[in-house]
């Protein structure tokens, strides 16, 4: 029997579906918290990402988020004028902009993770040891193989980050 090409294949819909509503669920939690400060899901991204790359380039975060710089820079005026986010030049090249949480930040920035990590426990309690790891093998295959490398790169220096931080 001649395999199916994927593309001719019926679609995973169970798959699909469930990633449509894992997602509005996922993110739903804190879009409250952040619906009360005026926020949106683009001010999540970027205050993750700013408090997980203390000093990351404002050139790299574009790459991160696969955003125009305009719309970052509309989300990045807010987060810095509301006092969650602080710029400084680059020590050695003053036209780069590095970000930073600042205090208030850092505590909105935990917030939400908290939320998202309970959610994410209480999904993996309910399955077999072991889940979390196929978990993180399953979302790494879902990312672009040309940029699997890169992703998998910046969780694990954060993570060590992290960890020196404590």
């Amino acid at each position: 029997m001649a395999k199916t090409a994927p593309s001719e294949a019926e679609p995973t819909w169970d798959l699909i579906e469930l990633l449509f509503f894992a997602y509005r669920d996922f993110v739903s939690d804190p879009d409250h918290v952040l619906e009360a400060l005026q926020f949106g899901r683009a001010h999540h991204r970027v205050l993750h990402f700013v408090n997980r790359n203390p000093g990351i380039k404002v050139a790299d975060l574009l790459d991160i988020l696969r955003i125009t710089k305009q719309s970052l820079g509309r989300v990045l005026k807010q987060l810095l004028d509301q006092g969650y986010i602080t710029q400084r030049e680059g020590p050695r090249d003053r036209r780069q902009r590095l970000l930073y949480v600042t205090p208030k930040g850092q505590a909105l920035a935990m917030r939400l993770a908290r939320l998202q990590t309970d959610r994410i426990g209480r999904a993996l309690a309910d399955l077999e040891p072991g889940a979390h790891e196929a978990a993180h093998r399953f979302l790494a295959a879902l990312i672009d193989p040309e940029a699997r490398a890169g992703v998998l790169k910046l969780i694990a220096q954060a993570d060590r980050a992290s960890r020196a931080d404590d």
